[in-house]
């Protein structure tokens, strides 16, 4: 089984959810997460590794990570080490250079996927293997992965290895095509597409449901996370959230409307541990306990949005990037700050790197001294190798175009061309302000890590390299020019999880701004018993971010209608009250 979905709509929680049910019930099973952000650990409370791991607490159900860092390292290492002592350093040298960028991290946890997927071997002492996919984008980009690859090995007469990281990959056409059959059989595989009542999020699980289906992957499952259902009828908050549900689901798209449906409720409590995740599917749950905590009313909470924005204004001109696990709500985030901006009678450029790409969604209308702009990957691709064909071609024979050409149709070549308009973008802050809403934590460390090796191959070779693209990661690193939020909700695996991608970028030389706590339920006298109990549950996280974690720290509640359009984003800005209007 392969749960996907929207980021942020519960596919880590269901997936384990479902895999303690199944060992509970005498199976055994094993669960694997692809997600280059996964958070298996602290959901399960194992701590797990690349090998499986017996899960604590769960008779039958053992667990494992494909760590794309350490996949990367295996990989590269299988395909330099026997080179090591047949060539001088400075060669050997040269070809981890080669292996250094996001693309070998992609192609490795890539080829660890479908050894799993292909290998009966590798997954016989189970009866039940469950991928924790990752965000949609990703998870769409990994399902394509068998099918392109087997294109290109049948396709590739010549021998060559796509752009380097690719030489790992030879020899193994037997079992990408072994992992393409078992995903296109629905003896096999079943889809289970994850998302919540939410227009955004249904939409997105009926495109992926279509987009599976056109590759052929057609035994697909729905489950709806989160459906909330007013305790308390005087509670308007609970009202409103009920209704916003409710509307969603009535205009459910047809393409999910066909598919075997089950509905999870709203939990007042995160799903974690064996405790919690034993809950999810039990009609009458065991509650984990509940923290001692102060006061809602008592709490202190941090300042709205606009206050950060106060901020951001003085410098007159700079990036800002909004970071953060997917469903966190960066793109809301990022465009409340780039309206409040252009409110304010700068010049705003708004893009996006991210494939599911939701920002004109969110705008929904013109505004003035406001542009809005999305990197696309398609069009940014065919772009790119039509300038390097146009380039090389007058100093090549047939044959080596046939080369270049096919190099080309790698999809290694996707990242750099994305790489070269993340930069072109990042350089239009020099001279007014770019909101950058960037993708979900795991690949926006891909997209820096890529930052990192190119400025390395810059440094080395000073070469012909925009610069643009040879100013990017001191840009990134420059506190003044480039302001990155980190946006969380008020929850244990989403603050831990901003924790770590802000050490993350601290390493790479990245100091976060500020940080942006999302969607909360605190600070307001809400009596419906659900939503009590979560507001109440927020107040460890909120003190845990306050006191230690973040530099700055902004807070946004959860409002009943979609912040859409300049009214509501300003809004959502300014962080007057969970039934503001405007």
């Amino acid at each position: 089984m392969f749960f996907t979905g929207k980021g942020g709509v519960g596919k880590t929680s269901l997936a384990c959810a479902t895999a303690v049910a199944l060992a509970d019930s005498g199976q055994r099973v094993l669960l694997v997460s692809t997600d280059p952000a996964s958070n298996l650990d602290e959901v399960l409370e194992t701590r797990l590794s690349t090998r499986p791991t017996e899960v604590t607490g769960v008779p039958g159900l053992s667990a494992l990570n494909i760590n794309p860092d350490v996949a990367a390292h295996e990989y590269r290492e299988r395909v330099v080490g026997p080179y090591r002592a047949m060539l001088p350093a400075s060669a050997v040298a040269s070809i981890e250079e080669q292996l250094s960028g996001a693309c070998t991290v992609e192609i490795a946890a890539f080829d660890e996927f479908t050894t799993l997927l292909a290998d009966a071997d590798r997954t016989a002492a189970f009866d039940h293997v469950i991928f924790d996919t990752a965000p949609t984008g990703h998870t769409l980009r990994l399902l394509k992965l068998p099918a392109a690859w087997t294109g290109f090995i049948d396709t590739n007469t010549t021998g060559t290895s796509c752009l380097g990281p690719l030489a790992g990959l030879q020899g193994r056409i037997e079992v990408y095509r072994a992992s393409l059959a078992a995903l296109a059989n629905a003896d096999v595989t079943t889809i289970v597409l994850v998302t919540r009542p939410d227009t955004s999020a249904l939409a997105e699980a009926a495109r992926t449901s279509t987009e599976l289906a056109d590759l052929g992957i057609t035994h697909q499952r729905l489950i709806v996370n989160g459906v909330f259902e007013a305790v308390d009828r005087d509670d308007p908050v609970a009202r409103a959230l009920e209704a916003c549900g409710v509307e969603a689901l009535a205009a459910l798209p047809e393409s999910l409307g066909v598919l075997q449906r089950t509905n999870v409720p709203l939990l007042p409590w995160a799903p974690l541990g064996v405790v919690g995740l034993r809950g999810v599917f039990a009609r009458t749950p065991d509650r984990p306990t509940l923290e001692p905590a102060t006061s809602r009313r008592a709490m202190e909470l941090p300042a709205p949005l606009s206050a950060l924005v106060d901020d951001i204004e003085r410098d007159g001109h700079g990036v800002v990037m909004t970071m953060g696990k997917g469903g966190v709500g960066k793109t809301t985030t990022a465009a409340a700050i780039a309206i409040d901006l252009a409110s304010r009678g700068h010049d705003v450029l708004l893009s996006t790197t991210d494939p599911a790409a939701h920002i004109a969604s969110a705008i929904n209308a013109a505004v003035p001294g406001l542009r809005v702009s999305r990197i696309d990957p398609a069009a940014e691709t065919a772009a790119y190798a039509a300038e390097v064909i146009a380039s090389a071609s007058s100093d090549l024979d047939a044959r080596g175009r046939e080369l270049l050409e096919e190099d080309l149709r790698s999809p290694c070549t996707e990242e750099i061309a994305v790489f070269r308009a993340f930069a072109r973008t990042v350089d239009e802050g020099s001279h007014g302000f770019v909101v950058l809403d960037t993708a979900p934590t795991g690949h926006t460390l891909l997209l820096l890590d890529a930052a990192e090796a190119y400025h390395r191959e810059v440094s080395r070779t000073q070469g012909a390299v925009p610069d643009a693209v040879r100013q990017l990661l001191p840009r990134l690193r420059d506190a003044i020019f480039t302001k990155v939020l980190i946006v969380t909700l008020p929850e244990a695996t989403p603050v831990h999880e901003a924790a770590q991608l802000q050490d993350d970028l601290q390493r790479a030389g990245v100091i976060p701004f500020a940080w942006v706590i999302n969607q909360s339920f605190a600070g307001e006298a809400i009596i419906d018993p659900v939503l009590h109990e979560r507001g109440a549950r927020e107040n460890q996280f909120l003190a845990e971010v306050q006191n230690g974690l973040a530099p700055r720290v902004a807070w946004v509640p959860w409002f009943p209608e979609a912040p859409v359009g300049r009214d509501r984003l300003l809004v959502f800005s300014r962080g007057t009250g969970h039934l503001a209007t405007p």
